[in-house]
Parts: structure tokens; sequence; C-alpha cells
């Protein structure tokens, strides 16, 4: 042994072990090492702001913060959500971090289906970086799809150079009706996109409402997949994760075994009144951190 090396009664005994038995000590201690390089998928949890559309950025931020969530996806005005806009004109970048690190949060996401990621893009590279989400287009016939999908990529790139300026990326959302929808979809725009700031935002409840397998899709979209809602076809708080009858065990396993990088975010539209939004999170996030020591 060097001088200095400490070892414990534990070890000292396997080696001993390993050596009576012919085995090298070092295969021993190599395959320890390994096993403390290998952790398991970890789940995060995000939220998104618009869950809390009637509260101002700041008391939405502190009620997320409240409820346990790592990180928060702030939502442009789509259904009159006022808080990106608002941050844009009264916080500016320094104010939204400023918010961000009083409330223990970390930016996710912006979600700009109102008012597109150009109006956002410099807020978000300033404010540190993060997802912005997007829709794609219209519905293609299935002989057009390639050719469409080939065409809205290629759209795509003025916003792309703006995303590699600001240290962002563009998450195109999967929704029924539209051009990314569909499971041969997801296979035309994951074989047809090769840059390494675009991928998906994808949304169960719009998979669930065309009958596809939530499970292949996660497969499919692979490491081009940038954000995951957790939402389920289901009205109300049944779109919540633990609400609504779907069990999100096998989606996270999925998740998991894709070796997805990013957020779980429990979604919903049409949101309740703050304090039963509170409590319906809460259960959500409890059944997801159930749902993952199962997966």
């Amino acid at each position: 042994m060097m001088r200095g090396s400490q070892l414990t009664r534990r070890t000292f005994l396997q080696m001993s072990a390993a050596m009576a038995a012919g085995t090298a000590a070092p295969g021993l201690l190599a395959r320890g090492a390994a096993d403390k390089e290998k952790p398991g998928w970890k789940m995060r949890l995000s939220t998104s702001s618009i869950h809390y559309a009637k509260l101002p950025i700041e008391q939405a931020c502190k009620r997320i913060a409240a409820l346990g969530f790592e990180a928060i996806d702030i939502w442009s005005a789509h259904a009159g959500c006022p808080h990106l806009d608002d941050v844009l004109g009264r916080l500016g970048p320094d104010g939204l971090r400023k918010l961000l690190q009083e409330n223990h949060l970390k930016l996710y996401a912006f979600s700009v289906y109102k008012g597109g990621y150009r109006k956002y893009a410099e807020l978000l590279g300033k404010a540190g970086g993060g997802v912005a989400i997007r829709g794609s287009a219209g519905a293609a016939k299935p002989a057009e799809l390639t050719a469409r999908m080939k065409a809205f990529i290629e759209s795509l790139k003025p916003d792309l150079e703006l995303a590699e300026k600001h240290n962002s990326y563009l998450a195109i959302e999967n929704h029924g009706g539209a051009l990314l929808g569909s499971v041969d979809s997801f296979k035309a725009f994951v074989e047809i996109n090769t840059h390494p700031r675009l991928g998906i935002a994808m949304a169960p409840y719009h998979l669930q409402g065309r009958n596809a397998n939530v499970e292949d899709v996660i497969a499919i979209a692979g490491k081009q997949l940038l954000f995951f809602y957790a939402w389920q076809r289901a009205k109300g708080v049944g779109q919540l994760p633990g609400h609504g009858p779907t069990d999100f065990t096998p989606w996270l396993a999925a998740l998991a075994k894709s070796g997805y990088a990013w957020y779980v975010n429990p979604f919903m539209h049409h949101e309740p009144e703050p304090d039963v939004m509170s409590a319906a999170l809460a259960k959500s996030r409890d059944y997801l951190k159930a749902c993952y020591a199962r997966a």
C-alpha cells in the first residue's frame, strides 16, 4: 500500500479475500469506482407560471417555489397570461434573475406561443438562457409530410441563429391538427433535424388525443426531447398527474430509459383559483415522486 492511503476494515477484508481467491484487488476497487460513476436517472420538477395567470409574476414564483419545484416555465400572453410581457417591460433580465434567486428557482423555459421567440430572445439569454417553446405549423397530408417538415425546419434558421447567440434552445410542441402531431411527424422531425439547439416539447395530452403510445414517442424523440409536459387528457384538474386516470410510471420509465436530461413539468390549461391550484399541484408533485420511485 502507498503511504497515505486509507482503507476501511471492510475494504481491507474484501481485498484480502479477492487476493486469496486469485483475483486482483485493483479490479475490485475499479468496480467500486465504476459503480459510483453510474448514478440512476434523476427526475427534476418544474411547472408553468400560467397556472397562476391571475397573480403577478412575483406571487407566481413564490407559490411555485413554496411547492418545492426546482424551476419555472414563464408564459407569454396565451389566454391572457401577463407574466412574460411584464418581465420584459418592467423587471428586465436583472430583475428576473433577482426574483428567481430570491425564490431559489431556476429558469427553465419561456413559452412564447403568443409573441414569438424573437420578441423574448434577448431577455431569455440575458436572464441566463433556457428553452423557448412554440408551436409548429398546419397539418400536412401523409404524402407531403417530409417535404413540409423540411421546409418548416428550414424556416427556423433565423430563430436558431438567435438561440445560438443567446445561449438558448428552441422546442417545438406537438398539437392536435398541427404539423408536429402524429407519430410519423415525430419520426420525420427527428430524422430531418440536425441542429443541436432545436428539439421537441412533448405534450402527451395531444398524443393521447390521437391514441398514440406516449412511451413509444418518447423513444422516437430521444435526445431531441427538450421539454416534457406531465399532462394527460382529462377535464379540469384531471389533466394533472395524480388526478386523472393515466398511470405516469411508464412515462417516467421511458424518460429514464431515453436519458431525458431536462425537467418534468406538471401542466394543465384553464387553471382554477390559486389556492385550489396549489393544492392540486402539491398532489401532482407527490404523485410524480411516487411514480419516480417505482420507475
